[in-house]
């Protein structure tokens, strides 16, 4: 469970707060749906989409989001795509509107997209359909404000998973791939055999070769640069795994970065991401700031909010 901080400076309000949020999202079926809805929320930002289809299943649709002061006419912003967690069996975009804000309030064009789940789908379709979502935010960029060439793929757990495979292994994305400037991994599985749980089996046991599985199989030279974020107390994800992949990620001369959280938990370091929250660990800063990094225009300059 995520653990805010509630010491400090406006701790007595944080702490009434972090109550009342708990209580609402252990009585609901979508915790951070409601978490959502109830967390306050970044205002300099629009949906320019919401539900957008990327495909002609239900659950193949994006919601976007940019800052409210860009206009037709200025530069185009760097996109980052999240992909959300869930252990590839639960999670909608709608519960993670907080994190799209967070990042287009920062300058960028965000996109959110759903994808298929277990049990309905197994390995690799989650795979081919957050390649669709990238295609598609790729093709229609231009029109919504983003630079096509520019896109930081972002994700959490399951989701950093599906953000890492993208990355590293050409199979899904192809030529597209070249679009992409960098990783970015929050508390992400990327070394994960034998399969030993109930979540990995579902969701890779029908695989043939589970070797083609790891993202830690795919690192190379070529690679997007990486920066893989976890918490020390994680115990849903180990550490290790960002560890392994930034290892393998460094031999291939690959610029690969770890920094891990201490006091934060599986949960908490996606939470961290909200305003009442960020206290807990500079996570949005240091996914900020690798992203404006990576997405420089040729200038040299990072693209940031107009």
């Amino acid at each position: 469970m995520w653990s805010p901080d509630t010491h400090g400076p406006g701790g007595a309000v944080l702490k009434t707060l972090t109550v009342l949020m708990l209580t609402v999202m252990l009585a609901s079926c979508s915790p951070l749906r409601t978490f959502n809805a109830v967390v306050p929320q970044d205002r300099g930002v629009v949906a320019v989409e919401r539900g957008a289809a990327y495909g002609a299943h239900p659950r193949q649709q994006v919601d976007l989001y940019r800052p409210k002061t860009w206009r037709d006419g200025q530069s185009s912003l760097p996109i980052i795509v999240f992909f959300y967690g869930g252990s590839w069996q639960d999670g909608d975009r709608k519960g993670y509107a907080f994190v799209a804000r967070a990042f287009a309030d920062a300058g960028f064009l965000v996109a959110v997209p759903d994808y298929r789940l277990v049990p309905e789908i197994r390995f690799p379709a989650f795979l081919e359909d957050s390649a669709a979502a990238v295609r598609w935010v790729r093709a229609n960029a231009e029109r919504l404000g983003g630079d096509p060439d520019r896109i930081v793929l972002v994700g959490h757990s399951a989701g950093a998973y599906n953000a890492a495979m993208l990355a590293l292994d050409d199979r899904w994305l192809g030529e597209d791939r070249q679009a992409l400037r960098g990783l970015v991994g929050l508390a992400g599985p990327y070394d994960f055999l034998p399969l030993d749980t109930a979540v990995t089996i579902k969701a890779f046991g029908q695989a043939q070769d589970l070797k083609s599985t790891q993202p830690i199989t795919f690192a190379s030279s070529g690679d997007p640069p990486a920066l893989l974020l976890h918490g020390a107390r994680d115990t849903t994800v180990y550490p290790r795994n960002s560890d392994r992949l930034a290892s393998l990620l460094r031999a291939a001369g690959v610029d690969a970065r770890v920094k891990i959280y201490p006091k934060v938990g599986h949960v908490g370091i996606v939470t961290a991401l909200a305003q009442p929250f960020r206290g807990r660990a500079p996570v949005l800063n240091d996914v900020i700031t690798f992203a404006r990094d990576v997405t420089a225009d040729q200038s040299g300059v990072p693209s940031q909010r107009q």
